[in-house]
C-alpha cells in the first residue's frame, strides 16, 4: 500500500497490533488488563488522527506509539506498503507460509482489500482497517498441508492463537448474527466452558482462581449476556451452578490448550457456519445491459466449482447503452469453459471476491499463479519475476534438486524469515545452502558476504559466473529449478482424505488392448470428395449413417484414412483416437469413433470453416480478422490447451493447421469466433528425427534430441510458435528453409522475428523460451491474454510480426512466406481426385492443389512412386532434375515437388494435360483425325525431341502412351522415369542394368548391347509414327508386331508400314545405325 500524490510527507501512518497476552494470544473481552472495546486482531490506521477525537500516543525508543487499549503502535511514513513488511503486520511467531491466511479489511468487515490495494490518505481523513485471517477461518480436521512422508497441519500454534483471538472475540461482541434459539444457548455457554478452561491450562490458574477473577457471562455474546440478565435470580444461580460444574467435570482432561482452541473453533464453527462464509450481492449482467437498473440480486446457492477446476477469471467494466458505468463484471471460467458471469455494483465489491477466489486457488491449486494483475499480490510477483519459490521446506527443494543436474540451484522464501531467501544448490548427491538476507534498503546480500546487489537476478547472475562458497565448497551455480504449476509443496492444502503421493505430470502410453473408443462398421461410412493429405492420411468429408429403428439419421463427418502402408504408425494413431475419445471439452473436436478393416479410419466431426492458417491467408487483407479476433481465437486455444494440462496430456502437435474454425464469427453483432483442436495424429515420440525437423518451429527443441521425452511444457512451446503465425497471417518464415537450416535455427537458440506489438511479442517469447521450465503455465498464458484485451488494441493498425531483420543475419539467407518457393508444393493441400495411370515404378494421380481449401486450386499431375527404395529414390529425383531443367513448349512443363513429413517420400507435380496419352485420345478419335493433324502430332513430337536431343538427354521411353494432349492441336512429351545424360566425351550411354524395359520401341543396338543414343530416340519417333498413322490400333500394335524384336529392320515391318503413305519417312528412322 502506498500514499496518494495527495499525501503530504511528514504525514504518518498508523499500524497498530495487539498486546499478546500470556501463551502468545492476543488478549480480548473476558480477559484481566484489556478493554472489553477491544478486538484482538491488528489495526491498520490510516490517516490522523487514529480515531475520531483522540491521537495516538509519543513514539516509542522502537519507534513504536503506547496506544489505548494496550495496543501497540507502529509508526510508518505515508508511502508504507503492505508488501515491503509484512512482519510489521503480523504478530510475532506468525510465520510466512501462513501469511496467505491473513488480508486487510475495513473495521466493519464489509470489504476485504486485495494484496496490491492502494490506500490513499490526506490530513482530513481517517481510515481504520483490521488485520486479519480471511482464508480459512475455521480449521478442518480433514484439511492438510501436503508433506514429502505422513501429513503436516495446515495451522500452526501461533496462526491457531491469532485465528482463536480473532474469532473468539467476533463471537463475543455479537459480529455473529442469528436467533438464539434455545438449542443455540446451550451451545454458547458449552463454547464458554471450553474458553474457561482454556484459560485454567494456559494461565495455570485453579478452578476457585477462574470462578473468582472472571465470570462466564463475559466468554458468551452479548445477545445471550443480555437474555441471562432478564431471568429470575434463581434462573441465574441454576445456570451458574451448572456452568461451574461442566467446568470441574472437565478440568481433569488432560489436553494443552491449543487442543482447546481447536475444539473452540470447530464448534463454533458447527454454531452458526455463516460466519465463515462471505458473500456478495450480485446480479445477472444481462439485466443491466439491457438498461433494467431493477436489483437482480441472485440469491442462488447452487455450487458452481471448486477452486482447482478454476482456468481464468477475468474483470471488465459494465455499460449501460454503451457508456461505462462503475459496476464490474466478473467472469469465472472453469477447465471445461462453462463459466458465471455475475455483476458487481462496485469495483471494490469485484476486487475483494477475487481476491478471495485467487486465495484460495494458490491455497489448494497453485501457489504460485494469480488470476489477474488486479489483485496479485506484489510479494508474487516478485517471486514470478526471479523465478523464486515460496517458503518451502527443504525437504521439497531436495526433492525437486534431485533430478537435476550439478549446479542446478532453487531459490526459496526463507520458511522462517519475511526479508531472506535460501539459495538451495546441487552439488553431487549432496546439497548446499546460503541464506540471502535483503537489508532495510532494499538491497541483497550472501550472508557473511559484505558485497551489496540491487536486485537478487544480479545476485544470482555474479555467481553464475563467479564461485560461490558455502561450506567450504566452492560451487557455481548452473541452471535454475523455477516454481512449476500446481506443484505440490507444504504450500498447498489438501482438503478431505484424498491425501496422495505427488504423480508424474506425464500420462502413461496405452497398449492397443486397453485402447478404448466406439467402434464404427465400414459400411456406415460414406467417402464423398478429398479435403487433402495429413503426415500419414488421406482426409474426406464423409457421412455417417446411423439406425435408429425405422429411422436412419446421416451425419456430415470428417475421415481420416490411414492405409495398410503406414502399419509402423497405426498404433499411435489408434491411441490418438483412444485419447480423444475419452475427453470432452467444447474447444476440442468431437471423435465420434473409429472404423478398422483394410485401413484404419478415424471418424471426427466435420468443422466447417477448416484449417486455421488457410482461413487467414484468405482473409487477411479483407478486413475480417481482426486483433481481437485473432486474440479470442488464441485465448479459445489456451483454454483447450490448459484443459489437457489439467488432465496431464500433452498434445505434441499444435500448430494452426491444426485448429479448425466452426465460427467465422461477427464483430458487428458481438458474435466471436469459434475453434476446435484436431487430434494430434501420430506421437512424436514415433516420428524420426527428419520428421521432427521437419515440424520446426512448432516442435519444441528438447524434442529434437530426446521425442521420447514428451512433456507438457513442449505444447507451450508449441503454442508460442502458432499465437506467432496466427499473428502473421498463417504464414511462418522458417517453412522456406532446408532441414540443415532449421536445426541451425534450434541449434543457436534463435527467436521467431518478434511482433511489433510488444506484450504480445513478450508473451510469445516466455512460451518459446529455451528453458522448458520457464516457460509459463497455459492459465498464465490465458491471464496474460486477458491483458492484452484492451480498450485501445484495436488502435494498433498492424499486429503482424515485423520485418525479418538485417541480411547479414540468420534471417539473410531465408526469403519471406510470401515469396517462398513456389515449386515447393505442401502435400495437406494436395486433393487426389483419381489415378491417371500407373507403371511398373510408379503411379500418376490427378489431384487439386488447393491452399485456400475453396476449390479454386490448380489441377495438377502429381507421380509418385510404387515403392520408395534408396535406388528407385535416386532414379526419382533424377527424372525430377531433367524434367526441371526443360523449357519446351512441346515438353510437359515441371511444377514442382511435393515432400511427405521429413522428407521420407517425393513427388513429382507436373501440369494435368486433361486429354490423356496420345495412345487412347487417337483410338476414342480416329474419325475427326486426318493426315494433316497426324503430321502436326508428328511435328510437334519431332521438335520436342529435337530440343531433347540438344540438351544432351536422351529419352529411352519415346511412346504414344507417353506423349500427352493438351488439346486437339497440341501434344506435349511427358515421363523421363527412364531420360538419361550423355556424358560430356561420348555421343552414347550403355544401361548396365536395363531391367523392365519397351523393347518394343527399341532400336537394334539397344536391344543387343544397351547402347542408347539420340539415334535410339530416332528409332522410337519411327515407332511412334507408326502408332500415329495405324491409330495406335491394338492389333497393329509394335508390342503384337514380333519382327520388330528382331534383328533386322526390315521383312514384314516394311511390308507392314507400307500400307501407309508415310511409309518412306518411317523407313528412314529405322535404317541401321551410322558407325
Amino acid at each position: 500500500m502506498t500514499g496518494g500524490a495527495g499525501c503530504p510527507a511528514r504525514h504518518k501512518t498508523s499500524v497498530h497490533t495487539p498486546c499478546l497476552g500470556r501463551g502468545g494470544w492476543p488478549r480480548g473481552p473476558g480477559d484481566p488488563g484489556s478493554s472489553p472495546s477491544f478486538a484482538p486482531s491488528c489495526w491498520v490506521a490510516l490517516g490522523e488522527p487514529l480515531l475520531p477525537g483522540q491521537r495516538p500516543a509519543a513514539p516509542s525508543r522502537q519507534g513504536g506509539r503506547e496506544g489505548q487499549a494496550g495496543a501497540r503502535a507502529l509508526g510508518f511514513p505515508a508511502g508504507f506498503c503492505q508488501k515491503a513488511s509484512p512482519a510489521a503486520l503480523l504478530p510475532a511467531g506468525i510465520l510466512p507460509v501462513c501469511h496467505p491466511l491473513f488480508a486487510l479489511a475495513t473495521e466493519d468487515l464489509k470489504c476485504w482489500f486485495p494484496p496490491n490495494h492502494l490506500f490513499t490518505v490526506d490530513n482530513s481523513s481517517c481510515q481504520v482497517v483490521v488485520y486479519r485471517i480471511r482464508c480459512l477461518r475455521t480449521p478442518c480436521p480433514r484439511s492438510l498441508r501436503w508433506c514429502i512422508s505422513g501429513a503436516g497441519a495446515v495451522l500452526d500454534c501461533p496462526t491457531i492463537n491469532y485465528l482463536f483471538a480473532q474469532s473468539r472475540s467476533d463471537f463475543i461482541s455479537g459480529r455473529m448474527e442469528g436467533a438464539l434459539s434455545l438449542q443455540m444457548q446451550e451451545e454458547c455457554l458449552s463454547l464458554a466452558v471450553l474458553d474457561m478452561l482454556r484459560m485454567v491450562k494456559e494461565r495455570k490458574w485453579s478452578l476457585e482462581e477462574i470462578f473468582s477473577s472472571v465470570s462466564y457471562k463475559s466468554c458468551v455474546p452479548e445477545t445471550l449476556r443480555h437474555q441471562i440478565q432478564q431471568q429470575s435470580f434463581l434462573t441465574r444461580k441454576r445456570i451458574r451452578r451448572k456452568f461451574h460444574k461442566s467446568l470441574r467435570k472437565l478440568s481433569g482432561c488432560q489436553t494443552d490448550d491449543c487442543a482447546l482452541k481447536l475444539k473452540y473453533l470447530i464448534d463454533l464453527e458447527k454454531l452458526e457456519r455463516t460466519w465463515v462464509e462471505e458473500s456478495f450481492p450480485v446480479r445477472a449482467p444481462s439485466a443491466g445491459e439491457r438498461g433494467q437498473e431493477g436489483q437482480r440480486i441472485i440469491h442462488s446457492r447452487q455450487p458452481f466449482c471448486d477452486f482447482p477446476e478454476i482456468a481464468d477469471i477475468s474483470i471488465k467494466q459494465a455499460s449501460r447503452d454503451s457508456s461505462p458505468v462503475e459496476n464490474r463484471i466478473v467472469t469465472v471460467t472453469k477447465t471445461d469453459n462453462r463459466i458465471l458471469e455475475v455483476e458487481f455494483l462496485t469495483l471494490q465489491e469485484a476486487l475483494s471476491f477475487v481476491s478471495l477466489i485467487d486465495g484460495y486457488y494458490r491455497l489448494t491449486a497453485d501457489a504460485h499463479h494469480y488470476f489477474c494483475k488486479a489483485v496479485a499480490p506484489p510479494r508474487l510477483l516478485e517471486n514470478v519475476e526471479n523465478q523464486c519459490h515460496g517458503p518451502i521446506r527443504s525437504e521439497f527443494a531436495a526433492k525437486k534438486l534431485a533430478v537435476s543436474d550439478e549446479g542446478a540451484y532453487l531459490l526459496r522464501r526463507s520458511p522462517q524469515d519475511f526479508d531472506s531467501y535460501l539459495l538451495t544448490t546441487c552439488f553431487g548427491r549432496d546439497y548446499k545452502g546460503c541464506l540471502i538476507q535483503r537489508d532495510k534498503t532494499g538491497s541483497y546480500s550472501l550472508s557473511g558476504v559484505a558485497r551489496r546487489f540491487c536486485s537478487l537476478q544480479e545476485l544470482l547472475h555474479t555467481y553464475q559466473n563467479c564461485a560461490l562458497h558455502a561450506d567450504g565448497v566452492a560451487l557455481r551455480l548452473g541452471t535454475c529449478c523455477p516454481p512449476r504449476p500446481k506443484e505440490k509443496s507444504n504450500l498447498l492444502i489438501v482438503r478431505g482424505s484424498c491425501y496422495q503421493v505427488p504423480s508424474s505430470p506425464s500420462a502413461p502410453r496405452r497398449s492397443t488392448n486397453q485402447m478404448t473408443f466406439h467402434k464404427i462398421q465400414p459400411e456406415n461410412l460414406t467417402m464423398c470428395e478429398n479435403l487433402g493429405q495429413g503426415s500419414f492420411t488421406k482426409i474426406y468429408r464423409g457421412i455417417k449413417r446411423d439406425q435408429e429403428d425405422e429411422e436412419c439419421h446421416e451425419t456430415e463427418v470428417l475421415l481420416k484414412v490411414m492405409d495398410g502402408s503406414h502399419g509402423n504408425w497405426s498404433e499411435s494413431f489408434l491411441e490418438a483416437a483412444s485419447i480423444m475419445s475419452q475427453i470432452s471439452h467444447k474447444h476440442l473436436v468431437l471423435l465420434y469413433g473409429v472404423s478398422i478393416k483394410e485401413s484404419s479410419i478415424m471418424v471426427q466431426e466435420y468443422v466447417r470453416f477448416g484449417a486455421l492458417d488457410i482461413y487467414l491467408k484468405k482473409n487477411q487483407a479483407g478486413g475480417k480478422v481482426t486483433a481481437s479476433w485473432k486474440l479470442e481465437v488464441a485465448k479459445q486455444l489456451a483454454y483447450a490447451l490448459n484443459f489437457l494440462e489439467d488432465k496431464k496430456i500433452v498434445h505434441g502437435n499444435i500448430s494452426a493447421k491444426k485448429v479448425l474454425l466452426a465460427r467465422e464469427g461477427d464483430a458487428a453483432s458481438g458474435s466471436p469466433p469459434f475453434i476446435k483442436l484436431s487430434d494430434p495424429g501420430v506421437s512424436l515420440a514415433m516420428l524420426t528425427k527428419e520428421m521432427l525437423i521437419d515440424r520446426i518451429p512448432w516442435v519444441a527443441p528438447e524434442c529434437i534430441s530426446d521425442p521420447k521425452n514428451l512433456k507438457l511444457e513442449s505444447d507451450k512451446w508449441s503454442f508460442g510458435a502458432t499465437m506467432w503465425e496466427i499473428f502473421s497471417g498463417g504464414t511462418m518464415p522458417t517453412s522456406a528453409l532446408e532441414p540443415l537450416s532449421k536445426l541451425q535455427f534450434y541449434q543457436n537458440s534463435l527467436q521467431l522475428p518478434a511482433p511489433k506489438w510488444m506484450e504480445l511479442a513478450t508473451l510469445i517469447t516466455q512460451c518459446m523460451d529455451y528453458q522448458p521450465g520457464w516457460r509459463p503455465s497455459f492459465r498464465a498464458i490465458i491471464r496474460d491474454l486477458n491483458s492484452l484485451i484492451t480498450s485501445d488494441y484495436e488502435l494498433l493498425s498492424d499486429l503482424s510480426p515485423s520485418e525479418l531483420p538485417a541480411k547479414d543475419g540468420f534471417w539473410g539467407y531465408v526469403t519471406s512466406p510470401a515469396c517462398q518457393d513456389p515449386a515447393i508444393f505442401e502435400e495437406r493441400h494436395l486433393k487426389y481426385m483419381c489415378v491417371l495411370g500407373k507403371g511398373n515404378f510408379g503411379s500418376v494421380e490427378l489431384c487439386r492443389y488447393d491452399p485456400l481449401d475453396d476449390s479454386t486450386g490448380e489441377l495438377v499431375a502429381v507421380k509418385r512412386l510404387q515403392q520408395s527404395s534408396a535406388e528407385q529414390l535416386l532414379d526419382f529425383e533424377r527424372e525430377i532434375a531433367i524434367l526441371r531443367s526443360l523449357h519446351s513448349d512441346f515438353i510437359v512443363k515441371y511444377r514442382g515437388v511435393c515432400y511427405s513429413l521429413g522428407r521420407r517420400s517425393l513427388r513429382l507435380v507436373m501440369e494435368y494435360l486433361p486429354k490423356g496419352c496420345l495412345r487412347e485420345y487417337l483410338q476414342k478419335n480416329q474419325e475427326r483425325l486426318d493426315h494433316k493433324r497426324l503430321l502436326l502430332y508428328a511435328w510437334q513430337i519431332c521438335k520436342g525431341m529435337e530440343y531433347l536431343g540438344s540438351q544432351r538427354y536422351v529419352h529411352r521411353d519415346l511412346a504414344s502412351r507417353n506423349i500427352l494432349v493438351e488439346n486437339e492441336t497440341h501434344v506435349k512429351i511427358g515421363d523421363f522415369g527412364l531420360a538419361k545424360l550423355l556424358p560430356q566425351d561420348k555421343e552414347y550411354y550403355v544401361v548396365r542394368e536395363p531391367g523392365q524395359s519397351p523393347v518394343f520401341w527399341y532400336a537394334p543396338e539397344s536391344l543387343s548391347d544397351n547402347v542408347f543414343s539420340r539415334e535410339s530416340d530416332v528409332w522410337s519417333f519411327g515407332v511412334v509414327l507408326y502408332e500415329l498413322f495405324t491409330y495406335s490400333n491394338r492389333s497393329q500394335s509394335p508390342s503384337e508386331v514380333r519382327p520388330l524384336a528382331a534383328a533386322s529392320p526390315k521383312g514384314s515391318v516394311s511390308r507392314e508400314i507400307a500400307k501407309h503413305p508415310h511409309d518412306p519417312l518411317s523407313l528412314q528412322c529405322w535404317m541401321p545405325q551410322k558407325v
